[in-house]
Formats: C-alpha cells, sequence, structure tokens
C-alpha cells in the first residue's frame, strides 16, 4: 500500500542580488506551502563567497531540511525553536541586518 503524501506547492522561489555597496553576495528565498496555504518547507539564505567560501557560500540560513528547524551561521548550524514562518523570516532578516552593519 501506497503511503499518502502531502502535497506541496512551490510559492516563492526568489534569487536577489545584493550590490557590492550594500554587502555584495545574494538573498535566495524558497517556501513551499501545503493545500491550505500553510509553509510546509523553507529556505532563506545569504550567500557570499567572499565573506565565506564553505556550505557553497552561505553565511547565514534558516531551513528545516530534514524535518528540523535549525539556523546556519558561518559553516555552523544549530536548532532553532518554530513559532510561526514569520518568526523564521524575521530573525534572518535581523541575521543579515546586524551582518550589514559590522556585526
Amino acid at each position: 500500500m501506497a503511503e499518502s503524501k502531502t502535497t506541496e506547492i512551490k510559492q516563492s522561489d526568489e534569487t536577489h542580488k545584493i550590490s557590492d555597496k550594500r554587502g555584495n553576495g545574494k538573498l535566495r528565498r524558497e517556501v513551499w506551502v501545503d493545500a491550505q496555504g500553510k509553509v510546509v518547507r523553507y529556505n532563506l539564505a545569504y550567500i557570499n563567497h567572499h565573506l565565506f567560501q564553505g556550505d557553497n557560500g552561505r553565511v547565514i540560513g534558516y531551513d528545516n531540511a530534514h524535518g528540523v528547524h535549525h539556523r546556519h551561521y558561518f559553516g555552523g548550524v544549530s536548532p532553532v525553536d518554530f513559532v510561526s514562518f514569520d518568526d523564521i523570516e524575521d530573525r534572518f532578516e535581523a541575521d543579515w541586518s546586524a551582518l550589514g552593519s559590522g556585526q
């Protein structure tokens, strides 16, 4: 008997180039939703090979690959408490902004 699998729809697949003046690199945002529009999978990343060569250049990232919500930061990976996808996006924005301000 085949297992039933929730249908996921890729709602967002965006890449934005960051100007050299603002720090270079690119922002990546991928979001999948279920039939009710609830976010079931996500990948948010700031990629800059000039700042960090490991992890395919991912300097900062949040995703829930393998069913675990976690944060990537300069090659380190740590679990995060998931409150909501909006909260994850806010955390990602705060991390990326702090990095841009020299922290």
